[in-house]
């Protein structure tokens, strides 16, 4: 923790340093620090304190997340206004505060939020560290407009930051040099670090949200502002600001995702969509002197969609479903007016979504961190829902788990969808060839069709779901390749040809996903094979044959098919059963997502998966588990048939022996005056660890219970036994004795490095699979041969993760010994 954290916390010192030095040297001709230097700076150190925020919050919620992120975003976007200005883009003083204000009306805001919730909840540094930064912003907006506030007020905030860094630096050095026996107040992050795991642990908390609500407070700030009058104008230097807001909100939703919340990881999804928008549309002086216009089917869709997830979200959090009404009166205000975000009326919505979204920030930062909550209302929507005749909601730890066992991620196809809705209804709009950029379409299409059905596949791919995670990705590529092709006037003279071509190779893989979804459900089915018709309608605009209407009727039925998929797999992440079906699959397979008898996948991390596992084993049972190694296919020695099944499995088994594992050297105990003292002290220095020993078979081995399994185990002479240095595995031994083992793979393969290679490759030969993600090493143990250990002299059938000499080097320890 304590690298993260003071990395962060120097990292803010570092750059107010940088700042407290510009404002200093402004009034001076030429400043100490060029403006790009201080731009590029300040890019740097946000992305250092984007990682150190990121990092520390995968471990355990705390303050510290919001102030870093919160500041990592301010910096990105204020880095490269000045960087702008360095180089002259924004020609002007009058243009260069215009491009200011709105991230510092905002900044000055969220952290002041932040610095009164550290204050309330005892965070003194944080909370000193962002009212001091707060209070920089707020004086750098009034240097803007007043002459009387000279830039010094701004540099003796930044210094005060720079000083709680310095007495924070001063304490972890202090501590370290006593060996843990000094501690400064406010410096001692194990303290830090149990209170904020305390509190992350009292119930499942999204704590993104607040940075991705100090987002919409930034998007909505650049358009608020200019209808309060406080910027004269929309202009270029405002993009960083926007386009900060949306990149960063596409890292939220992947992190609300790893947060495991769906709902508010979708919304964010969405909300991004419209900041990036609003960037492109800022940029129209570049290629027209008109102002954009705005397809009104796309935003009608979109409002719709904000609805339903609002809906659905009442479920969770009442407040938080009020708050997305907000969006949805801001997608019907641009739909109603041609010029979107540069009109009046989607402007006053940004200013309330301004004034909401600061105080949803106050509410999810003080509810994340005090003892106190403020009620939000989800209580009582669960009360009602228990009393109607409601289907049940999904509660509990395991809500989001995979069927494939173990994933850091919740599903992102509500997201992917929503997605195909937006792009499918965005291409309604025919595009002017000699004016092909003066709609705002490509937005719509490149970054709803394209990268976030990018993010949604690559979630897909995380939770072990290979099919859907293909064809979203391919839809995406297919999405933004052709959105730029159509929509952005990239076609040449010769773009019938080319463009054809392309289009006919897209349609033959989708083919082979249309043919591959017949064995999943009939869902994906519809979804994939009308995604046909889109690609038809490209193919005919390309060779210039598309009839009239045609992309109305494709989008119509493509994006109603979607938007069923949409609700199904809402209501299939909320409510338990299967209130919008999905359907089974159209041609029936056994195993994984066919027939009714499947092998379960259980997550490793549960004590009741291992006991589970325990019961498959003790029944005679196969199960593919998780090693210090690679992943291994077991059978409890103390039945027969499971070690014959297990035995059987290889090719060539008779050439195959299996081993024995067992999870302490006290099972050898009884056997112990079997063994040469040699070779006992070998053992006992050499494990737990992935080495194996292969030792001379003797009396020992019924001792150990194995009965008619030993003829299995091992050859008539010698058995392989070893002690896995893997906590998960001895407890399974623990439970059920001595296992038999082999690799979970047919002979002549590859090591199986992850759970859902187990059941790829071994198929209806495994019962059951421990699920752990990938394995911690690719390469299997080490295998010595200890047959003649006393004269002195070992062998090596296999060199694996363990080097010779490492082995080496224990039997000289021994011998020595």
């Amino acid at each position: 923790e304590a690298p993260h954290s003071s990395l962060g916390l120097l990292g803010i010192s570092a750059g107010s340093l940088l700042l407290a030095v510009h404002f200093y040297s402004l009034p001076r001709a030429t400043p100490l620090i060029p403006s790009t230097a201080l731009g590029a700076l300040l890019l740097i150190l946000s992305s250092l304190l984007a990682y150190a925020g990121i990092w520390r919050s995968l471990r355990n919620a705390s303050l510290f997340l919001s102030l870093c992120l919160t500041t990592s975003i301010f910096w990105c976007g204020y880095g490269v206004i000045f960087i702008l200005g360095g180089q002259k883009v924004l020609h002007n003083v009058g243009d260069f505060h215009n491009a200011l204000v709105p991230g510092l009306v905002t900044f000055s805001l969220a952290l002041l939020l932040l610095a009164v919730v550290g204050f309330l909840c005892r965070d003194l540094i944080l909370a000193l560290v962002a009212s001091a930064l707060s209070l920089a912003s707020a004086h750098e907006v009034a240097l803007h407009y007043s002459t009387a506030v000279g830039s010094s007020a701004v540099a003796c905030n930044y210094l005060i930051v720079c000083l709680v860094g310095g007495y924070f630096s001063l304490g972890r050095i202090l501590y370290f040099l006593s060996k843990e026996k000094i501690t400064l107040p406010g410096t001692d992050l194990a303290k830090e670090k149990t209170r904020d795991q305390l509190q992350a642990s009292s119930g499942s908390v999204n704590h993104f949200a607040v940075t991705g609500l100090i987002l919409n407070m930034l998007s909505a700030s650049v358009f608020g502002c200019r209808l309060l009058g406080v910027t004269a104008q929309l202009l270029m230097g405002q993009v960083p600001w926007l386009w900060a807001a949306g990149i960063y909100q596409l890292g939220i939703c992947l992190l609300s995702y790893r947060a495991m919340d769906v709902l508010m990881a979708t919304f964010f999804g969405l909300t991004s969509i419209l900041k990036l928008a609003g960037g492109y549309c800022l940029l129209y002086p570049l290629w027209q002197p008109e102002e954009p216009s705005f397809p009104a089917p796309f935003l009608v869709v979109f409002s719709i969609l904000f609805g339903v997830l609002a809906l659905f979200l009442t479920l969770k959090s009442p407040v938080d479903a009020l708050y997305l009404l907000l969006y949805v009166a801001y997608c019907i205000a641009l739909a109603c007016h041609p010029k979107g975000f540069f009109a009046g009326g989607p402007q006053g919505v940004d200013v309330a979504i301004f004034v909401a979204s600061a105080l949803m920030t106050l509410l999810h930062l003080y509810n994340g961190k005090a003892g106190a909550k403020i009620p939000t209302g989800k209580d009582a929507v669960r009360a009602l829902l228990a009393r109607g005749r409601f289907p049940k909601l999904r509660e509990g730890a395991a809500l989001h788990a995979p069927y494939l066992g173990y994933s850091k991620y919740a599903d992102a196809e509500v997201l992917g969808y929503a997605c195909s809705v937006l792009a499918s209804f965005a291409i309604t709009m025919p595009g002017d060839p000699q004016a092909p950029l003066a709609t705002v379409v490509i937005p719509w299409v490149v970054v709803a069709g394209g990268i976030l059905k990018l993010l949604s596949g690559s979630v897909a791919f995380a939770r072990g779901k290979t099919l859907e995670s293909c064809a979203f990705i391919l839809y995406a590529v297919m999405w933004v390749i052709w959105g730029l092709t159509r929509y952005g006037g990239l076609h040449s003279t010769t773009r019938s040809f080319h463009a054809a071509v392309g289009i006919v190779a897209f349609m033959l893989f989708n083919s082979f996903i249309v043919f591959c979804t017949l064995f999943l459900n009939i869902s994906w089915f519809f979804y994939s094979l009308t995604f046909f018709l889109i690609t038809i309608s490209f193919l005919l605009d390309a060779i210039r044959a598309l009839p009239a209407g045609y992309d109305i009727a494709a989008t119509l039925i493509f994006g109603l098919v979607s938007f069923y998929c949409f609700l199904s797999a809402l209501f299939n992440s909320i409510f338990e059963g299967s209130c919008l079906p999905v359907g089974r699959a159209i041609v029936q397979l056994s195993g994984v997502g066919g027939a009714v008898a499947k092998c379960p996948h259980l997550p490793a991390r549960k004590a009741s998966s291992v006991r589970r596992i325990a019961d498959i084993l003790k029944n005679g049972g196969t199960c593919g588990i998780p090693t210090d190694t690679v992943y291994v296919l077991v059978a409890a020695c103390n039945r027969p048939d499971g070690v014959e099944k297990a035995h059987q499995s290889k090719r060539q088994a008779q050439d195959r022996p299996m081993s024995l594992w067992i999870s302490s050297l006290k099972q050898l105990e009884p056997a112990k005056h079997l063994f040469t003292p040699l070779l006992w002290d070998f053992m006992e220095a050499a494990w737990p660890s992935p080495i194996s020993l292969v030792v001379p078979r003797g009396e020992w081995v019924d001792i150990l219970g194995m009965k008619d399994s030993a003829k299995y185990v091992g050859t008539p002479q010698s058995i392989a036994i070893r002690i896995p240095d893997c906590s998960v595995t001895t407890h399974l031994i623990d439970l059920v004795g001595p296992i038999a083992v082999t690799s979970a793979n047919p002979t002549g393969e590859a090591d199986t490095t992850h759970h859902n290679q187990v059941y790829a490759k071994l198929g209806d030969k495994v019962d059951a699979v421990l699920c752990d993600g990938p394995s911690p090493e690719n390469i299997a143990s080490t295998v010595v041969d200890c047959t003649k250990i006393d004269s002195g002299n070992i062998g090596f059938f296999r060199v694996g993760i363990i080097p010779k000499s490492q082995v080496l080097q224990i039997l000289e320890q021994v011998q020595k010994k």
